[in-house]
């Protein structure tokens, strides 16, 4: 195979597959079915959408944590507010007691901001309760130091993907997952939103942007040159869509310099036909379920 069938081959490999994605999906009703019946005392499982890598669908195939967002009547939210003490701590605490009536015999905590809900194959839902506002934006509950009310805007986000992906020839979205492949097999620390942002910002003033596959080995060794290049200093960025700070602490500029030389000599051994040396350097990049 060629560049070309190698990097579709290394996406295919990346997807969420369909049994995953099913039992996802029915997590998601059931804890939306019981959270409509204990809050807005109907029977449905709208309410709920999902947030986070998998929101944005930038999520790769070894996705654990899901995030999901359901949206709370303002009732509730008068009523914790009015309390004289961590009033968000109590919120918190209620909707974590009724979901533990559907999953009775899972691991379920609330947890600083959201109701983590872990099942036995491993798979953790984070569910943050909201309320929406005027502006599109949500409210939700954080118990830490005392308990306040906080507000995220994760929908322009998910917007901004769909849109970046539309005008990059859907390259955006496979080099959101490709870097958390990297991220994940070299445990590098940037946060999962940051790939996003950063893949957008690169990859929307790409030249080669427009082109598919064939171009894929340019294109990871131009964003890790962005991605070693951004300012060492920097610990901060806004995130594309909502304009939400992301503080990341973690230094992944070392390593995405290594991994700039990795693909600098994975082009250098296709241009001399040795593909096999110049698959072994991107597997270093990238990890197993790149073709071999």
């Amino acid at each position: 195979m060629g560049v070309a069938d190698n990097f579709k081959t290394f996406c295919n490999n990346l997807l969420v597959d369909t049994t995953k994605r099913s039992t996802i999906a029915s997590r998601r009703e059931a804890i939306s079915k019981r959270l409509n019946k204990d809050f807005w005392g109907v029977e449905t499982t709208s309410g709920a959408f999902y947030v986070g890598s998998y929101g944005r669908n930038t999520a790769n195939g070894w996705i654990s944590d899901i995030d999901m967002a359901f949206e709370m009547p303002s009732s509730q939210y008068y009523k914790y507010d009015a309390w004289a003490s961590n009033g968000q701590s109590a919120f918190l605490q209620a909707v974590k007691n009724s979901i533990i009536k559907t999953y009775s015999n899972t691991s379920l905590k609330a947890d600083g901001q959201i109701v983590e809900v872990l099942f036995s194959d491993g798979m953790k839902f984070e569910v943050l309760p909201v309320f929406e506002n005027s502006a599109g934006s949500y409210t939700f509950a954080d118990a830490n130091n005392g308990g306040s009310w906080k507000t995220t805007n994760p929908k322009p986000e998910i917007q901004a993907i769909k849109d970046g992906d539309a005008i990059t020839n859907n390259n955006l979205r496979n080099l959101c997952r490709m870097t958390r492949a990297w991220a994940y097999y070299c445990s590098v620390p940037i946060k999962g939103i940051l790939i996003d942002t950063l893949a957008y910002r690169f990859l929307t003033n790409w030249s080669n942007r427009h082109q598919s596959y064939l171009y894929y080995d340019f294109m990871s060794r131009d964003f890790f040159e962005y991605l070693k290049n951004q300012p060492e200093s920097q610990t901060t960025w806004y995130a594309i869509g909502s304009g939400q700070l992301i503080a990341n602490y973690g230094n992944f500029r070392s390593k995405a310099k290594i991994a700039y030389n990795l693909a600098v000599e994975a082009i250098e051994y296709d241009n001399k036909n040795c593909e096999w040396s110049s698959k072994q350097k991107w597997r270093d990049i990238y990890g197993t379920r790149f073709p071999s």
